[in-house]
């Protein structure tokens, strides 16, 4: 599976609470989960003042936007990660 990055646009998103943001992400999986299938996987979501960066693991930019469509939510950008730096330290 390849990984992604998908940006949300959400007024406001980052005054949400903790439990607000779980609650969002807790949807998320129960779609993933009612879609049965293998080929998408959520990863982390980083929330923001008005945005929403997600990283997925999918087979194709198809199945991430399905499952926004489904979940009534935005995917703004959805682009494929082509290298993964990480910090040294």
């Amino acid at each position: 599976m390849k990984t992604y990055v998908i940006e949300r646009n959400v007024e406001g998103i980052g005054n949400s609470s903790v439990a607000d943001l779980q609650g969002v992400t807790k949807g998320s999986c129960g779609v993933l989960h009612e879609m049965g299938s293998a080929d998408i996987q959520w990863v982390q979501s980083y929330f923001t003042g008005d945005k929403i960066y997600c990283i997925y693991k999918a087979k194709n930019k198809e199945l991430i936007r399905k499952h926004a469509e489904t979940l009534g939510v935005p995917a703004d950008e959805i682009n494929e990660v082509k290298s993964i730096v990480a910090s040294s330290n």
